[in-house]
């Protein structure tokens, strides 16, 4: 697909201040829903890839209703459904262990993009304080019926009034950043929400990874459109750096690359390949002992 990259840089050179000319780095199929075509542009600013053509605000929603868009469903009906679940679950008691190493005292949390609730209702059990996001109505409704803090589930951000500035002790967005169309505004919304000794917690994708790099255009950790941008550290630490953030931690998550080799040799071949998928989710986690460079990172960020 041919972009008309002038537009390109009106469109997206301008929440950056001094950025250089967007450069095409890839173009990928969205597998999922639409199979259209974007291409990804690399700003070598930021090292931030941004995805092209951007959906209109409206036409979002549509790119998530498929039952394939398991993070909105509690769906074991396929093989990488039960996968999914299973690296889910072990992941739940993983979070809460790290949530509660990071604030000993249970304060407030607000988790965004809380999907169907896992993380909320884990949370709540264990004596934290409750909130959370979920656009998808679905999800949110599953989401609902798995906690009592039930009025504090919000379809977006926004709805989170003025008497919430500085009320919450810890953050969470586990792979909501790159879906997040306003990208900077929202930063500075989760600073103004934070404490000032609290954590915001980010985990994203890294198209630097051994996995991105071998699948390329089939890496399942596109998922364009849904994401929007994609990260590396070097991009996040400069973007949140501008909004007075600073990454104090970084640590991986290990299964992601499993997972997400799996189903990028699914939209690579056409088959699930599952040994294949196994051995490059190794690889990739193997190589990053030494570069860093895990398919998933978490990044641990506190206000200056």
């Amino acid at each position: 697909m041919n972009h008309d990259m002038t537009q390109t840089e009106k469109d997206y050179k301008e929440p950056y201040e001094n950025t250089e000319v967007l450069k095409p780095f890839l173009t990928c199929i969205d597998h999922t829903v639409s199979r259209e075509t974007f291409s990804l542009l690399l700003d070598p600013a930021t090292d931030l890839l941004i995805t092209f053509p951007r959906p209109r605000q409206e036409d979002l929603p549509s790119y998530y209703e498929s039952e394939a868009y398991i993070s909105h469903t509690d769906s074991k009906r396929t093989l990488m459904d039960k996968v999914y679940q299973l690296i889910k679950n072990y992941s739940l008691k993983r979070k809460l262990k790290l949530i509660n190493k990071l604030i000993g005292n249970k304060g407030h949390l607000l988790d965004i993009g809380c999907g169907t609730g896992d993380l909320l209702s884990v949370c709540e059990k264990d004596g934290w304080q409750i909130s959370g996001t979920e656009p998808n109505i679905k999800a949110r409704e599953l989401a609902l019926n798995k906690i009592s803090s039930k009025e504090r589930i919000k379809a977006d951000l926004n709805e989170f009034s003025d008497g919430d500035a500085g009320n919450f002790d810890i953050i969470t967005m586990w792979h909501v950043l790159e879906h997040v169309p306003n990208l900077l505004e929202y930063i500075e919304k989760l600073k103004e929400l934070l404490t000032q000794d609290g954590y915001l917690i980010v985990a994203v994708p890294n198209f630097k990874s051994y996995d991105a790099v071998h699948y390329k255009e089939f890496w399942a950790a596109y998922d364009v459109p849904r994401h929007l941008w994609h990260f590396s550290e070097k991009s996040i630490r400069h973007i949140f750096g501008q909004h007075d953030f600073d990454v104090v931690e970084t640590r991986p998550l290990i299964f992601d690359s499993f997972y997400v080799s799996l189903l990028s040799e699914k939209y690579k071949t056409g088959k699930s390949n599952l040994i294949s998928g196994c051995i490059t989710g190794l690889t990739s986690n193997i190589k990053a002992r030494h570069t860093g460079e895990y398919s998933s990172k978490i990044y641990l960020l506190k206000k200056r």
